[in-house]
């Protein structure tokens, strides 16, 4: 017979197991499927979604949780069995406040809304796209109004992707970042140092883009037996299982860094993926603990890692065998230059370490103002384009570069945005403890030797999945809580030799 934490951890397991059917619908939906079946799919997601909701509300895990609340099983808050009744009692009281319709109501307009926004970036046509986002604002608004907030709607939506955190929180903490990038950002352009871009907008065969970049992925440490690449529109990955994730990025044969920067990014989501215990998959001290978590390791492989002179420094080789004709005649100091220039931009997922978050924080004021209703979707190109000339000092020519750029809104991911950058400030902080504890990063990235690092971040990051929040696992690991030192420190570091600052 069964203990009733048994019965509570076997439920949560089959629950997990039909989400995974859905993820990997919803990856095929981005990657292979023909266009003509996109109807049928979004029935097909908004079934399961409707039966993964209906387990997450199933009364006997009330009556379970109830049960277990003040046995010796709950007593350590973050042991791994304190930690599925704390996270699955979380999840159970806020999930209940939801209907079920409205749940089926998201998922489809959520899938619909990707296909819209797929068909719409390619057309340049955000009027194409208007009708169904205006749908999902609508939506992610009944969402906000059934699960409550103590401040702003915008709450209750940046908690689904932030357990915890909170619009003024992330707000302070983005101003405080921004108060600090903006001189930064002034003293580079005053430069006269600029890199040679035209090196990386040479020829790069896609072909062989795609083996550098998988040949990048896997010696970081991406297990590609667990895992694959395909292409998509906006890259992302997946996770459908402890040994199946999968990682997209899309390809420009005249633009280097488009892919595989992406690829370096999406690998650094599915190094954290794979790293969670799969013995816990499906319970909370197997499964990732924030997006900004998530992000702070996509990010921290992605730049601290891959951008660095030290990764260049064992790969450049390589790359210059790979690419013979674009890189043969380059010196690894133009081309290290070239991959950090620092300079307004259009594209977010292009941009420059230094210029990043401010194309979260125009992101991130949008979309509460849609949630607050001070902006309709009607006029929300023409407030993008004001709110780039603002931060950026630069305009989008069209809306297929500026508004329609990213698939988050179409994928009902309202909310999401700052966690992007508090993944940059987590990063930051993490990187620059396990450079200490581990006796300096650059000499080991420099002989092609990532294990230690990956080690590093599977038994401080990976490990404890939701066992501590946030807040607590950055200041377990760090010994502080989160701040914007760290990142303001290593980016002033890298640019004041790069572009000469005082």
């Amino acid at each position: 017979m069964p203990t009733t934490f048994e019965r509570l951890c076997e439920h949560a397991r089959e629950t997990a197991l039909l989400n995974s059917i859905a993820e990997l619908l919803q990856w095929d939906e981005r990657t292979l499927m023909p266009s003509a079946a996109g109807t049928y799919r979004a029935e097909q997601i908004t079934y399961l979604s409707g039966q993964v909701h209906a387990r997450h509300t199933d009364p006997r895990i009330g009556e379970w949780l109830s049960e277990l609340a003040e046995s010796d099983l709950a007593s350590d808050p973050h042991s791994d069995s304190g930690a599925t009744i704390r996270m699955m009692q979380r999840e159970f009281d806020k999930l209940t406040k939801v209907p079920q319709s409205l749940v089926e109501a998201l998922s489809r307009a959520s899938v619909l809304g990707q296909q819209a926004w797929s068909a719409a970036r390619k057309a340049n046509d955000f009027a194409s796209f208007a009708g169904v986002l205006s749908e999902i604002v609508e939506l992610k608004r009944a969402q906000a109004a059934a699960v409550g907030f103590a401040d702003v709607p915008y709450d209750a939506l940046l908690d689904d992707y932030e357990p915890g955190e909170t619009t003024a929180n992330v707000t302070h903490v983005l101003e405080e970042l921004r108060q600090e990038l903006v001189p930064l950002v002034a003293a580079i352009a005053d430069s006269p140092r600029r890199p040679n871009l035209e090196i990386l907008r040479r020829e790069y065969a896609i072909s062989q883009q795609q083996a550098f970049g998988t040949q990048a992925a896997s010696a970081i440490g991406f297990d590609f037996r667990r895992g694959r690449l395909d292409v998509t529109d906006h890259p992302f990955c997946a996770e459908m299982g402890p040994d199946d994730c999968r990682i997209t990025t899309r390809y420009d044969e005249h633009f280097f860094s488009t892919a595989f920067f992406g690829i370096l990014h999406e690998a650094g989501h599915g190094i954290y993926d794979q790293g969670l215990r799969a013995d816990q998959y499906g319970l909370p001290p197997g499964t990732y603990l924030s997006l900004g978590i998530h992000e702070s390791q996509s990010r921290l492989w992605e730049n601290l890692v891959g951008r660095s002179r030290a990764f260049w420094h064992h790969f450049y080789p390589q790359a210059q065998t790979t690419f013979p004709r674009a890189l043969g005649d380059v010196p690894l100091d133009d081309f290290y230059f070239a991959i950090n220039d620092v300079r307004p931009s259009l594209i977010r997922v292009e941009s420059d370490e230094a210029t990043y978050n401010l194309h979260i924080i125009i992101r991130f004021e949008l979309e509460q103002a849609l949630i607050n209703d001070t902006l309709t979707v009607s006029d929300l190109p023409a407030a993008w384009r004001e709110k780039y000339r603002h931060y950026l000092g630069i305009e989008p020519p069209d809306d297929a570069d500026g508004v329609l750029q990213d698939v988050h809104w179409g994928a009902a991911l309202i909310g999401y945005f700052p966690t992007y950058s508090l993944g940059n400030l987590y990063a930051a902080q993490f990187f620059a403890t396990a450079d200490q504890e581990l006796g300096g990063l650059d000499d080991q990235f420099a002989a092609g030797e990532f294990q230690p690092l990956l080690q590093w971040l599977q038994d401080r990051i990976h490990g404890p999945g939701q066992c501590y929040s946030a807040s607590q696992l950055v200041e377990r690991v760090t010994g502080k809580p989160l701040g914007h030192e760290s990142l303001l420190a290593q980016l002033r570091t890298k640019y004041t030799s790069l572009y000469g600052l005082e």
